[in-house]
C-alpha cells in the first residue's frame, strides 16, 4: 500500500460528515497496523490537523487533514481510549483494548493514547503496542547465541540486577517483558515474580503486574518498598528514574531478589557511571549488579540496497564493505524493512571492574576494562552489521551518532 493511496483515501472522507472523525480513525488506524507502525502523532496547526507516523524508529509525515466541521478526529481517539471528551484544557492518558475495535474485518492491537492541550487544540499520541505474539523469549530477540545464553544464566540467578540500558525507542520494555516470560516459563510458575511499571504495557502470565498512580500517591519508590513486603522473588522495576528508586531497587538485589529494571543511557558503561552519578553507593553496585545489557535498534536494509564505492562515505569507518539504501515499493521508498537489535553485555564478573566502581572511574575507563573482559562493544557491533550488510553506514549513523566513529560511546 503506497503512501499515496492513504492520502487520498482520508483526503477523500468528507469533512463535513458526521461520520468523518470515526471514519478517518478507521482509516487511519487500519494503514497504521497494515505498516506495523510504533507511534502515530496528531499535531493541530493553525492550517489543520498534520498526522505524523513514526515507522522503525524513524518519523515521516502523512500529511495535513481537515480537522471536521462536526466531529472531531482527536475526540474519536478519546472515546475508544475511554477519556473525558468534555476535559481539553489538561492531558490525559488512557488505552484502546486489544481487539476492541474492529477496521477492515480485523481487530486492533492494544495501543495507548496520550493527549496534551496546545495552542490551536490538543495534541494526541497513539503508541502501538507490539504483538504479544513477537519477541516472546530471549531466543526471539535477535540477540547473539552467546548473549542470550548469558542473559538466560543470569536470569537463574535468585539475587542481583540485571540493567537494560538505552535511549527511549531501543526496544528496552521488549527486552524486559522477554526476560520475564523466560523465568516464568523456566521455573513452570515455581518463583514469586512482581513488577511495578509505569504503565503496564503488556500483561505477562504468571507475573502479578501493578501500575503506579500518581494522583493517589502510589509513587514508584514508594510502591517497590511496599512490593519488597510481598515476598517477591522475582522483581521487574519498568524504569529506574530517580535517587531514591535506583536505591530501593539496588538494595533489593542484595537481599535475596532478582531485580530487572530498565534505565536510559547511552551504553553499559554509562548506566554503570550514572547511577554513580546518583549517588548510589558504588560497593552496593559493585556487589548488587549482574549485568548491564546496553542496546540498540537499528533498520535493515532492503534487498533493493547496492555497494557504495565511493571511500568518502566510508571515512572514519574500518569496514571492508558497505550498502547504501535505494529503495523500492516493497520498503515504501524508504531503502529499509524492519529493524535489529544492536546489543552489548557488560558482566561485572571480574575484580578490574568492580575496584573501577568503587575508585568512580569514568566512563572510558569502565568501558575499556569492559572490552578487555570479552565484552563486544555496540561500536563494533555496528561495524560488524556493515560489514555483513544488512545495515547501512547512514543508518549507523543515525542511531550512535558521528562520535562512534571516533570509538567514543555513543550517548
Amino acid at each position: 500500500m503506497q503512501r499515496t493511496d492513504v492520502q487520498n483515501r482520508l483526503l477523500a472522507i468528507d469533512a463535513t460528515s458526521e461520520s468523518y472523525a470515526t471514519d478517518f480513525v478507521r482509516e487511519l488506524l487500519a494503514f497504521a497496523q497494515h505498516r506495523q507502525v510504533s507511534d502515530l502523532h496528531l499535531q493541530p496547526t493553525g492550517e489543520g490537523l498534520k498526522v505524523q507516523w513514526r515507522v522503525d524508529g524513524v518519523l515521516q509525515t502523512l500529511g495535513l487533514f481537515p480537522f471536521g466541521t462536526v466531529t472531531s478526529i482527536v475526540a474519536r481517539l478519546k472515546v475508544l481510549a475511554e477519556l473525558l471528551t468534555y476535559r481539553t484544557e489538561v492531558p490525559q492518558e488512557g488505552r484502546v483494548r486489544e481487539g476492541s475495535v474492529s477496521i477492515n474485518s480485523q481487530s486492533t492491537i492494544e495501543m495507548r493514547v496520550s493527549t496534551f492541550p496546545t495552542l490551536y487544540g490538543e495534541r494526541a499520541v497513539v503508541r502501538f503496542f507490539a504483538s504479544q505474539s513477537e519477541y516472546q523469549y530471549l531466543d526471539q530477540l535477535g540477540l547473539p547465541a552467546s548473549m542470550a545464553a548469558d542473559l538466560g544464566r543470569f536470569l537463574e540467578e535468585t539475587t542481583g540486577a540485571i540493567l537494560i540500558a538505552g535511549p527511549a525507542g531501543s526496544g528496552k520494555t521488549t527486552t524486559a517483558y522477554a526476560c520475564l516470560r523466560e523465568v516464568v516459563r523456566k521455573t513452570e510458575g515455581g518463583r514469586s515474580i512482581v513488577s511495578l511499571e509505569d504503565p503496564i504495557e503488556v500483561p505477562v502470565a504468571g507475573v502479578a503486574q501493578s501500575q503506579i498512580n500518581s494522583a493517589a500517591g502510589f509513587e514508584l519508590a514508594s510502591g517497590l518498598k511496599s512490593l519488597l513486603r510481598q515476598d517477591p522473588e522475582v522483581i521487574l522495576v519498568g524504569e529506574i528514574r530517580d535517587h531514591e528508586t535506583a536505591n530501593v531497587a539496588m538494595q533489593a538485589s542484595l537481599t535475596g531478589q532478582l531485580v530487572l529494571t530498565t534505565f536510559h543511557a547511552g551504553s553499559a558503561a554509562e548506566a554503570v557511571r550514572r547511577l554513580i552519578d546518583m549517588d548510589v553507593e558504588p560497593y552496593v553496585l559493585r556487589s548488587g549488579i549482574l549485568a548491564v545489557l546496553g542496546q540498540r535498534l537499528v533498520r535493515c536494509l532492503c534487498k533493493c540496497a547496492s555497494p557504495i564505492e565511493s571511500s568518502d562515505e566510508l571515512i572514519g569507518l574500518k569496514v571492508e564493505r558497505a550498502l547504501r539504501p535505494v529503495g523500492c515499493e516493497e520498503c515504501q521508498h524508504t531503502g529499509y524493512r524492519g529493524r535489529r537489535v544492536l546489543a552489548e553485555l557488560m558482566k561485572m564478573s571480574t575484580v578490574e571492574i568492580g575496584q573501577a566502581i568503587l575508585q568512580r572511574h569514568e566512563v572510558q575507563q569502565i568501558q575499556m576494562l569492559s572490552q578487555s573482559a570479552g565484552m563486544i562493544s555496540l561500536h563494533d557491533r555496528a561495524l560488524n552489521a556493515i560489514n555483513e550488510g544488512w545495515t547501512s553506514p547512514a543508518e549507523v549513523r543515525r542511531v550512535l551518532g558521528f562520535r562512534f566513529e571516533s570509538g567514543e560511546e555513543p550517548r
